[in-house]
């Protein structure tokens, strides 16, 4: 199922690659998870504390090993290279993806923390994607969460838009099981406003065919990167074969792009596409490669939630 987006936009998110274990299958009881919020976060984050907020991903280790003769059949798994168009340059192109896409902060076990997040069509005009990591993490849900569309350097030239609900997966809410880490929040109105008629939308899919052609971006923070412009990844998506239901991509954004969105039918002129999966996680024994959940009735349910309240 597609829904389509209005044209505005708002920065596209911090995705991390979360190097993270994967988890049991979930047996959590049906229904997103919600976790309430005050929606005064924007007065806690100064331009100074958003620059020194860590990410997230930085924090979680990965304790997967590979057998010699599964790294010798990596290259025969993973499609070449040559099939890219980036694995993690700034995105110069415009368009609505610029203001459409931004980065998430918040407070885990009190610091300072980052990861990145998108504005999609929804009924109440308030809704970010995002991973589910990056709402909830080791077992405490995020505070002090707002989301900063078109980030700029500790700039907010679309303001800051605090979080009155948090939302998961009953997967990742139950287990932190990576093939639901699935996140989004509902943000209160600024001004009068709601978020998606200031910076506009971008459409999202659940239950699409595997396979396809995608563009990625968030805002890494970890070196080479230092969280202060939007970054993408474009290029062919393939089934991750060590563990995970999750789609694959050949992309080098590190930590803090975490919650960033893909897009399938992306159009490079408009900066618009189809959302249809967030920057989740990646094996530290296959550098270069982002994983992110597949969006189907889990994360459908997850959104239609969201968009409810």
């Amino acid at each position: 199922m597609t829904r389509t987006g209005l044209r505005a936009g708002i920065l596209a998110a911090v995705a991390a690659l979360a190097t993270a274990v994967l988890s049991t299958p979930a047996t959590a009881a049906p229904g997103p998870a919600v976790h309430p919020l005050g929606g005064g976060a924007a007065e806690y984050w100064t331009p100074d504390k958003m620059r020194s907020a860590t990410p997230l991903d930085g924090l979680v280790a990965d304790a997967q090993q590979l057998t010699g003769d599964v790294k010798a059949a990596l290259p025969r798994l993973l499609p070449s290279r040559a099939s890219k168009v980036s694995t993690g340059d700034p995105w110069t192109g415009g368009g609505d993806v610029t203001h459409t896409a931004g980065r998430v902060f918040f407070t885990f076990n009190g610091s300072p923390a980052s990861c990145s997040g998108d504005a999609v069509t929804s009924a109440n005009s308030s809704v970010v994607i995002t991973a589910g990591h990056c709402v909830k993490y080791q077992g405490s849900w995020h505070t002090d969460w707002i989301f900063v569309p078109g980030y700029d350097n500790g700039n907010a030239p679309y303001g800051e838009w605090p979080a009155t609900a948090t939302l998961t997966t009953p997967q990742w809410e139950a287990n932190e099981d990576l093939n639901y880490d699935v996140g989004a929040a509902v943000v209160a109105p600024q001004g009068g406003q709601y978020l998606t008629d200031v910076v506009g939308s971008q459409g999202i899919a659940f239950n699409q065919a595997r396979g396809q052609a995608m563009y990625s971006f968030g805002y890494p923070a970890e070196p080479p990167y230092d969280g202060s412009e939007l970054t993408y990844c474009a290029g062919n998506t393939f089934n991750d074969a060590f563990g995970s239901n999750d789609l694959g991509m050949r992309c080098d954004m590190t930590g803090g792009s975490s919650g960033g969105p893909w897009f399938q039918n992306f159009d490079e002129a408009t900066g618009t596409g189809v959302q249809n999966s967030v920057n989740s996680f990646g094996y530290t024994f296959l550098p270069g490669v982002m994983f992110g959940p597949y969006f189907g009735a889990d994360a459908e349910a997850l959104y239609d939630a969201a968009s409810a309240r």
